[in-house]
């Protein structure tokens, strides 16, 4: 049974940092293709980036254009978890975050979903 697991959400200030974590079960996450996503309230959800394995042992971030030159994504193989850094956090990337692994096109696992909210 595959469980994507995250944690780190909380209150940051605008312009502040935060890292998510997104730890897994039943799969290997350095094997897979995982992404990040998230929703605002009343919002669709929406990409953030996306990690590729590059047959290397390495891989590949692709970021969303919102976001790029501000979030990171990393990996612990060791750990089985990938994380998704935040840094000068603006209003607009409040909501919740979400990993995902993705199966196919159509479907794929969802881990439960951690809240980034701004303080300021």
């Amino acid at each position: 049974q595959v469980q994507l697991v995250e944690s780190g959400g909380g209150l940051v200030q605008a312009g502040g940092s935060l890292r998510l974590s997104c730890a897994a079960s039943g799969i290997i996450l350095s094997l897979n293709v995982i992404d990040w996503y998230r929703q605002a309230p009343g919002k669709q959800r929406e990409f953030v980036g996306r990690i590729r394995p590059n047959g290397f042992g390495g891989f590949t971030p692709r970021y969303d254009r919102s976001v790029k030159g501000r979030f990171t994504i990393a990996r612990d193989n060791a750990k089985n978890t990938v994380y998704l850094q935040i840094d000068s956090l603006k209003p607009e990337d409040t909501g919740v975050y979400y990993c995902y692994a993705p199966v196919d096109s159509s479907a794929g696992y969802w881990s439960q979903g951690t809240k980034v909210a701004d303080s300021s």
